[in-house]
């Protein structure tokens, strides 16, 4: 087990809405961070019980019937590909998108009490002891799902609280984690896919929609490079058979050797620091005003090892 400069196991937790969010956002961080001897933990607030059957191939009897439990089988499955040391499920239902009956449902993760939803996550953070939190950010314009809003909404009072002995006391012992990463898909990758699709004479998934969603490159703050990694992205979302189509373009569409150099970088936001002399977002007052990030980071750990990489 790598210790960071404290002497503490390092530990990087990652919170996700539903089984297959690990393997679309960072899952070359995870993968790179455990062949380093980090444990890696992962939170899925939902069991995914309402998502689409987006692979015809698994569009058949029983499957729909059995959605939960074919989708933890197949978390299961793409973590350990993964490489996560641990998976805990926060235990709440999928909210299903805005407006739709499962929304409602009060045992959905999007009715959830946030302090109650707050003290699960806080109870995992202390249990755990992670240095880095990574989570999703505060802009989703471009996929507002209710449960991927909702993991915003928890994980920044988690990060303060769980330090904070007078909250949740029967949480376990305060521990204070360092960092949190928002995890982000970068406008760059997606021009630069297009782009390669177009040079190869390929006809591109990535249209106007694509180019022109909102995106928040001036943000990123760290670059991952994971492209040893690519194989590991691509066997975890296939684990997901019944969200990941194994003939879309979108997601394979370029051969893996020369997908997996186009853009060969996890890209994340360091929203919260309490590292000294490493600034969060919120202590760059120039991001507010629409200002460019520096990218100063290519680990999630630094400041944080006993020695550098």
């Amino acid at each position: 087990m790598l210790r960071g400069a404290d002497g503490e196991p390092l530990c990087i937790l990652t919170v996700h809405a539903h089984p297959d969010d690990e393997s679309s956002k960072g899952p070359g961080t995870i993968a790179r961070s455990r062949g380093e001897g980090i444990r890696t933990v992962l939170v899925c607030c939902t069991g995914g019980e309402l998502g689409d059957i987006a692979n015809p191939a698994m569009d058949k009897p029983g499957v729909l019937e059995n959605l939960s439990e074919i989708r933890a089988a197949e978390l299961a499955k793409a973590t350990a590909m993964i490489g996560y040391d641990e998976v805990v499920m926060l235990g709440y239902r999928d909210s299903g998108m805005a407006e739709s009956e499962g929304n409602a449902d009060p045992r959905c993760f999007h009715q959830a009490d946030l302090d109650e939803a707050v003290g699960r996550l806080v109870a995992i953070i202390r249990r755990v002891r992670p240095q880095v939190i990574v989570t999703y950010g505060d802009n989703q314009q471009g996929y507002p799902h209710p449960d991927h809003l909702k993991v915003h909404d928890i994980s920044g009072p988690a990060f303060d609280r769980a330090g904070d002995s007078s909250w949740y006391p029967e949480a376990g012992p305060p521990w204070s984690p360092s960092k949190m990463y928002y995890s982000l898909w970068a406008r760059e990758r997606t021009q630069a896919m297009h782009d390669k699709f177009v040079e190869l004479g390929m006809t591109s998934p990535y249209d106007e929609k694509w180019l022109t969603r909102p995106w928040e490159d001036h943000r990123i703050t760290t670059r991952v490079e994971v492209q040893d990694f690519y194989d590991v992205r691509v066997q975890a979302l296939l684990a997901h058979e019944t969200q990941i189509d194994p003939t879309s373009p979108w997601w394979f569409g370029l051969p893996h050797d020369v997908a997996a150099t186009v853009h060969p970088f996890d890209d994340y936001v360091l929203a919260r620091s309490r590292v000294p002399g490493i600034a969060g977002e919120n202590e760059l007052p120039g991001i507010a005003k629409g200002e460019p990030a520096r990218i100063t980071e290519d680990d999630l750990f630094f400041g944080l090892r006993a020695e550098p990489l």
